[in-house]
Order: C-alpha cells, then structure tokens, then sequence
C-alpha cells in the first residue's frame, strides 16, 4: 500500500470527494431542469457529455491551480509539486467518471423513465460517497452518508426547479 503524508491524503481525498459530488449534483441537476423542460432525449444526452468534458477539465485545472497557489504561499516555491498536479488529475478524473452516473440513464430509457432513474442512482451514490468518505476519515457513517444525500439533493432540486420555471420561456 502507498503511503502519504497527512497533508498529501488530504489533498488527494478533497480532490476526489470534492469531484464526485460536484460532478453527480451538477449533472444530474442539469440533465433534470433540460429534461423537465421537455427538451429531446439527444439534446439531453448531448448537453451531459458536454458538461461532463468541460467541467471536468476546468475543476482538474482548477485544483491543479488553488493546490499549486497554497503551496506557493506555504513553501515559496514557483515550481508545481507532483501533490498539485495529482490533486488536480484526481479532481479531473474523478469529476469525469462521476459524471457518467447520472447520463447513462438517458442513453439506455425513454427521458420519462430515465429522469427518476438518473436521480435515484444519483442521490444513492451521494450516499454511498458519504459513507465512504465517513469511513475513511472515521466519522459517523450514517449521518455522513445522509449530509451528502441531503445537502447534495437540493442542489438537484434546485436544477428541476429552475428547469421547471424557464420551460415555457420564449427567447
């Protein structure tokens, strides 16, 4: 087994379970407002994959550059340790598979079905994240895994709300 310092699990634990959950919540909450909306199956699916691509690679550059800046900050040092640049590749690649969760409902059921599919498999896994996360970092395992049920829930329903209130929208 690899072992780190403290400081570099922390690091590389905040980068994956920072990308999972931000990756299930925001595309699962964007999947639902355009679902909701009544948009096509291939305009849904489409718009996924896009923020999956994009949001993936501006979160990994994003922790790659906030790690990189603490450890200018702390060391005085320009050059990028290979902890910032893993930071980053962890956020990016755990940002990018998480993502697929919510989207292969849409690829394999009817929008009606894959809606509820695509939220109930979401919200599980925020869950299990929880309880994953609990365990590593020895907390409470059940309130853990319900924190990040809940708190990432409304983010989902914050999606659907807004997808619901625009639907009629004329521009």
């Amino acid at each position: 087994m690899i072992k780190f310092s403290k400081d570099t699990f922390t690091v590389y634990a905040r980068n994956f379970i920072f990308g999972v959950e931000d990756s299930l919540v925001s595309t699962v909450g964007l999947l639902s407002g355009v679902a909701v909306a009544d948009l096509p199956r291939k305009t849904i699916f489409l718009t996924g994959v896009v923020l999956i691509f994009v949001e993936a690679f501006s979160m990994g550059v994003g922790s790659f550059l906030s790690e990189h800046s603490i450890e200018k900050f702390k060391t005085g040092k320009e050059k990028a340790s290979t902890k910032s640049l893993l930071g980053g590749v962890i956020m990016f690649v755990s940002y990018f598979s998480s993502g697929f969760v919510p989207l292969l409902p849409y690829v394999y059921f009817q929008t009606s079905l894959a809606f509820g599919f695509s939220i109930l498999i979401s919200l599980l896994s925020l869950f299990l994240l929880g309880v994953i996360s609990a365990k590593i970092f020895k907390i409470n395992l059940v309130r853990n895994g319900f924190e990040m049920f809940l708190l990432g829930g409304s983010a989902i329903l914050m999606g659907i709300i807004v997808g619901v209130m625009l639907r009629n929208i004329s521009i």
